[in-house]
């Protein structure tokens, strides 16, 4: 089989690029004939050519919207499927996925977008979502299938009349199993917390300090980990005075080492879609304490794996936080549970079959 990738984007270690990665990584290895598309190349597509994958650079595709840019880059893909021929496109990300769905169609060639989360899902600005609502609902029409990474999503493009229920299926997302790592019973010193998600919007990071400030009697520390501008958190801690317990680390290529090391992992967000730094906490057996949107609630079962607080809820995740802090016990049998949960449900080669399956069906019409 013929796959080309596309996505808006491959300089930064997010969800979606990382699961097209692996993505590409797998099906080359199954011998299909595998390309990758993207605006921004960086260390994600460099990872991606090193093993012999035909990479492909967009110069215009860029997240904002530009009329002039956009139109240029959707020459661009459009020249290269047609130089391609590929059995199946698959588009990944909100810009990629409009201006893929387009090319394809317009040559004939199936496709299908995976949604990493709708730009018009609740904590998203209302201008926003009003924008995106309608340009999914076009873009919609030029579709052979979807695929939502969670159910939640495929419930919400159904209320917005999206698309149709034929068009649109679930494959939750997964990771590659790892041993699991060595027990945490008997830690002692202070709780390693960790929160790996790139500063920006959709992340909720002022409302974690704001929480561990709150639990300056308490002997923690906090990772961050994760690209884009940190200076005004960096600020706020230093006013909080406690800069001296949090570490910004940027964005890191160990991020599994750093969590053998932590005991609680958080994500803090205004929405989602199903996070893979969740499947990736499970995986090394950490519990995991996290706003209560999008379809993170598909992935941590409330006091069993972890944690679920409500969004924008300071005084809520400020009570969760201090009983898991002080509850080592909790932690280590969290931990253990959501490995489990990861083994039964999340692992990758479970959503690579789904997959694989949905790409089969659209090729086989």
């Amino acid at each position: 089989m013929k796959i080309a990738y596309l996505i808006t984007r491959m300089d930064e270690f997010g969800g979606a690029q990382v699961h097209v990665r692996d993505l590409c990584l797998l099906m080359h290895g199954q011998g299909h004939e595998v390309s990758l598309l993207s605006g921004w190349p960086g260390k994600v597509s460099d990872s991606v050519e090193n093993e012999n994958i035909p990479y492909f650079e967009i110069e215009d595709l860029q997240r904002s919207i530009h009329p002039l840019k956009d139109w240029r880059a959707f020459l661009q893909i459009r020249n290269i499927l047609k130089d391609l021929q590929p059995d199946l496109l698959t588009c990944h990300s909100s810009k990629a996925g409009l201006l893929g769905r387009l090319a394809a169609r317009s040559l004939g060639i199936p496709v299908v977008f995976t949604a990493h989360g709708w730009a018009f899902t609740d904590g998203v600005p209302k201008a926003h979502r009003l924008i995106y609502k309608g340009l999914e609902k076009l873009a919609g029409f030029f579709s052979t299938q979807v695929i939502t990474v969670s159910e939640y999503d495929r419930q919400l493009a159904l209320k917005n009349h999206i698309l149709p229920e034929n068009k649109i299926s679930t494959v939750l997302n997964g990771m590659p199993s790892i041993p699991s790592p060595p027990s945490r019973e008997g830690r002692k010193g202070a709780v390693k917390i960790l929160m790996v998600a790139r500063v920006g919007p959709q992340k909720d990071h002022e409302s974690l300090l704001r929480a561990l400030w709150g639990c300056t009697d308490l002997n923690w520390k906090l990772d961050l980990v994760g690209g884009g501008d940190d200076y005004e958190l960096r600020q706020l801690a230093k006013h909080m005075k406690i800069d001296d317990r949090i570490n910004f680390l940027g964005e890191r290529l160990d991020v599994p080492q750093l969590m053998e090391k932590a005991d609680i992992f958080a994500l803090i967000s205004n929405w989602e879609g199903l996070p893979l730094t969740i499947i990736e906490a499970m995986r090394s057996q950490l519990p995991v304490i996290a706003s209560d949107v999008g379809g993170v609630s598909e992935v941590v079962a409330h006091r069993h794996t972890g944690i679920l607080v409500p969004p924008k809820s300071d005084e809520f995740l400020l009570k969760e936080l201090r009983k898991l802090i002080e509850d080592r016990q909790a932690q280590c049998q969290m931990g253990k549970n959501g490995r489990k949960r990861f083994e039964d449900f999340f692992t990758f080669s479970t959503m690579a079959q789904k997959t694989m399956a949905v790409y089969e069906r659209v090729i086989s019409k």
